[in-house]
């Protein structure tokens, strides 16, 4: 029997967020963070790819079936997409809204929902083509 196979979905959503330690000044939120600490915040076009592994199932020939994977990952979408992450998602209340937590809060949101024998992988989240977070839980 051939062994584990990893299968990735990408989607995308849109969000805003403000870069901002509750605990710290203005001023040292802006030595960190600089423009992206600004009170008003800004955003981006977020794209997200959620890697899952599993035995490929005899029958069907599917590690789990996309329309599952892409539910799940809708479900979790819903509660970003076009919302002020620091303001509107509680996960983001008490940590900054920063690419590396946007990995986790998906890992955290998606790892439970799986069917059994299909584990999560690997998040990766694109904040910009160019400031790319990855997390392996």
């Amino acid at each position: 029997m051939p062994g584990e196979v990893l299968l990735t979905r990408v989607e995308q959503f849109s969000a805003a967020h403000r870069l901002f330690v509750k605990s710290l000044s203005d001023e040292e939120n802006f030595k960190i963070f600089n423009k992206c600490s600004w009170e008003n915040g800004h955003g981006h076009n977020y794209k997200v790819e959620v890697r899952v592994k599993g035995k490929v199932d005899a029958q069907t020939g599917m590690v789990i079936d996309l329309a599952i994977l892409k539910r799940e990952i809708q479900s979790v979408i819903e509660q970003v997409d076009h919302k002020f992450l620091d303001k509107d998602v509680p996960f983001f209340a008490d940590r900054p809204s920063t690419v590396e937590n946007i990995c986790i809060f998906f890992w955290e949101q998606l790892e439970t929902r799986l069917p059994g024998g299909v584990r999560m992988n690997k998040v990766k989240v694109y904040e910009t083509d160019k400031n790319v977070a990855a997390y392996k839980g």
